[in-house]
């Protein structure tokens, strides 16, 4: 079993990351930003060092300086987390030119899954239902007109290295294809270092759904059911809860035997996850895979038993997974809602000090905290900082109780969400089950933050 890992993150993720650590026995480093130094993960881990200054690129994404320390630690393996440099095909390749285990799939797999038309490919390879579309980069905004014409407007332009709804925008026409192509090109060039785009189908009114896998290195792969999704702002997810309320059994089995298949399909191992968009009628078309932890995965947690990041670790020890499909029960509801560090009606991020921040408790709660009382919200990152999970024997249960846990959340110094998800979660669509991606854009207005 690994011995020593480091944590290339910041923020809850890092602090969940070490807790399940200490829980195994297991040596933790934590590496953090100048604006990080006196972030609570810092204070968890075993040991910390600096990165250096407080932008990414100085920082989080500072791969040479991230081996160094792992080096100088004597560290077994380098835990990645989500975002910055999790699904960095080159910072996995370093991670095992250095020797060291990286927590995650082969830089192969993650560089074939990172790359959207790339991967549609694979997946139509599996057998996986896809959304209509073109399956390779548009050459300009003239072919885009065509494949669109050819498909059918409303359609989804998207940038193929994309990713947190960067470079993707619904089109009605060739007039606003034409407008939004260049535009999205240029931002997908700018976050991603490429500016390939692709067009599908606009799926419209669709669910958000997302499979939750895990597989290891011998051939075994299962699926931990479901996460709904669908909740979000700006392509962006607020709200996850599983399991999905919409899926009746036999849609849920085929999507997770989908999933299972891709996988076994592209030789992946460890934790992964299968986006879907589902229609009205139940038909499900794969969007994306995400090759890493997903920042929702404490709902699946929750109706599993399972700790997640303890079965990633025991994967990149190069062990077998210690339970088949038919060990995987759900049991319960439970809802996560991401809260950020922004105003509530234009989602804009607001960076402060913190200066009283009161937690509720009671059955059911569960807390992934980037902050305390007197935290620096920082500008530059992203603006969350904290996860309320809640989960009940029932999804009426589990609301009642996420309703009352928000009620006495509080925190002061800064703007945050936490209106917005009071009044998501008190909605009568929401507590119907009623949550296309379209609920914000629909509901908003209605909404009294």
């Amino acid at each position: 079993m690994i011995g020593k890992i480091l944590i290339a993150n910041r923020g809850e993720i890092a602090s969940r990351i070490i807790r399940t650590c200490k829980k195994m026995g297991i040596s933790t480093v934590a590496v953090h930003s100048e604006a990080d130094a006196d972030a609570p993960f810092v204070g968890l881990a075993d040991e910390s060092y600096s990165l250096g200054g407080s932008r990414v690129q100085e920082s989080y994404l500072n791969v040479e300086k991230i081996l160094e320390i792992a080096k100088d630690t004597g560290v077994e393996a380098i835990h990645p987390g989500y975002g910055f440099l999790s699904e960095n095909a080159d910072f996995a390749r370093s991670c095992e030119k250095a020797g060291l285990i990286f927590i995650g799939p082969k830089p192969e797999v993650i560089q074939q899954m990172g790359n959207k038309v790339e991967a549609r490919k694979k997946m139509e390879q599996a057998g996986l239902p896809l959304v209509p579309g073109f399956s390779r980069p548009l050459i300009d905004a003239a072919e885009a007109a065509a494949v669109a014409e050819r498909i059918g407007y409303p359609v989804m332009l998207k940038a193929a290295a994309g990713g947190g709804g960067i470079g993707m925008q619904a089109v009605s026409n060739e007039d606003e294809l034409s407008k939004a192509f260049e535009g999205n090109q240029k931002r997908a060039q700018l976050f991603f270092g490429n500016g390939d785009m692709f067009i599908e189908k606009l799926i419209e009114k669709p669910r958000h759904i997302e499979i939750q896998v895990m597989a290891d290195s011998f051939g075994n792969a299962v699926f931990l059911w479901e996460r709904e999704c669908s909740v979000q702002r700006r392509h962006q997810k607020v709200v996850e809860e599983a399991p999905s309320s919409f899926l009746d059994e036999e849609t849920r089995n085929k999507m997770g035997a989908a999933a299972v298949k891709a996988v076994k399909a592209i030789g992946y191992s460890n934790a992964g996850t299968l986006e879907f968009l589902v229609d009205a009628d139940k038909n499900f078309y794969f969007l994306e895979m995400n090759t890493r932890l997903q920042v929702e995965h404490p709902v699946t947690e929750e109706i599993t038993g399972l700790d997640l990041v303890e079965q990633q670790i025991i994967i990149a020890s190069g062990k077998k997974l210690d339970f088949t499909q038919d060990d995987i029960k759900k049991a319960g509801h439970s809802i996560e809602v991401r809260i950020y560090a922004e105003d509530p009606k234009t989602f804009y991020p607001a960076p402060g000090t913190i200066t009283s921040l009161n937690l509720p408790n009671g059955d059911g709660i569960r807390h992934e905290l980037a902050v305390h009382g007197t935290s620096v919200v920082s500008h530059f990152y992203d603006p969350m900082i904290a996860k309320l999970v809640v989960s009940g024997e029932s999804r009426d249960k589990a609301i009642e109780r996420l309703r009352a846990a928000l009620d006495n959340y509080k925190i002061e110094g800064i703007k945050t969400n936490l209106p917005l998800l009071l009044e998501i979660i008190s909605h009568d669509a929401f507590s119907k089950g009623d949550t296309t991606t379209d609920f914000i854009d629909k509901y908003i207005k209605k909404l009294t933050v």
